[in-house]
């Protein structure tokens, strides 16, 4: 009898080691897993470039614009060297409330992020004021990660 106990449980732990194995093979090569690590890399980066895109001291506008160009590549990384951030009389600090990966095209490292944004802005001597934005980010895998190609404001519904 305690023999057949051993040998019952022997072939159990057999069998669920065999089974685990060979879910973990499978999850391995699974390519949603992999699309679902690029998307929220994508989410994750775009969350926090349109934040860093968001925001600007006016006390440092050099750092600032550190942060944009760390941020972007491509056509708008050129667009804001060019324009810089110029003498700015108030500061701005940019949160993003929600955001989501609307597209994603893994293989050739181009993805799209919708945002809405918090924004508190402080002018020189003035009240603080808040403002709501809704944004969509076109983001591209670089050697640096994902970066910002373009962020324009999604228009909002009259209703």
């Amino acid at each position: 009898m305690r023999r057949g106990l051993v040998v019952a449980a022997l072939t159990v732990s057999v069998a669920f080691a065999a089974f685990a194995g060979w879910t973990y093979l499978q999850a391995r090569n699974d390519d949603s897993i992999a699309y679902a690590t690029s998307r929220d890399a994508a989410l994750k980066a775009g969350r926090t470039q349109i934040a860093a895109l968001s925001t600007l001291d006016a006390a440092h506008p050099d750092a600032a614009l550190r942060a944009w160009l760390d941020a972007s590549t491509g056509p708008l990384q050129d667009e804001l060297r060019r324009t810089g951030a110029g003498k700015p009389t108030a500061s701005a600090r940019g949160e993003v409330t929600d955001a989501a990966v609307t597209e994603l095209d893994d293989r050739s490292g181009t993805a799209k992020v919708i945002a809405t944004v918090q924004v508190r802005v402080t002018p020189a001597g003035g009240a603080v004021t808040t403002d709501r934005k809704r944004l969509e980010a076109a983001l591209e895998r670089t050697g640096g990660g994902w970066k910002l190609k373009a962020l324009s404001a999604v228009p909002v519904a009259a209703s």
